[in-house]
């Protein structure tokens, strides 16, 4: 309970604080202060944002998982359609390894705007190539 009256008397953050409950880096809040999409003061050397500010803020906040082209959300997972971020992820490589992949051909991606979408029927067919040549080596071996 004690932890309860805190938060309620402590109605403003410092920027620190505001990257970490926002899970971002300190340059990012400064970022989003500057291009006026967080409410901010400063007194004297110290930058203060309200907890009120800071929910708005994290409301609106753009995620690539919210884009939209042509009127349809890009990575709609439902339909099938992932980003390079995701499929790098339902993979566990790093995503330098996804674009690398689509790159040279192994992954087939289209661009829609500036994103990289990449379908679920590619990625099983990527999946299987991929799989086929990592098995093939350890046979190798």
């Amino acid at each position: 309970m004690s932890e309860e009256i805190k938060s309620e008397d402590k109605k403003v953050v410092s920027i620190t604080e505001a990257a970490k409950l926002n899970k971002v880096t300190r340059q990012a809040i400064y970022v989003a202060i500057k291009l006026n999409k967080l409410k901010a003061t400063k007194e004297t050397t110290r930058w203060t944002i309200n907890l009120d500010d800071l929910e708005d803020y994290c409301r609106q906040k753009y995620s690539r998982t919210k884009s939209v082209f042509g009127g349809e959300l890009l990575f709609d997972n439902n339909k099938g359609y992932f980003s390079i971020n995701q499929v790098a992820q339902l993979l566990s490589v790093p995503a330098q390894k996804i674009y690398y992949a689509t790159r040279i051909g192994l992954l087939k991606a289209q661009r829609k705007g500036a994103a990289w979408v990449v379908h679920s029927d590619d990625l099983k067919e990527y999946q299987e190539k991929h799989a086929q040549k990592k098995s093939r080596r350890r046979q190798a071996s």
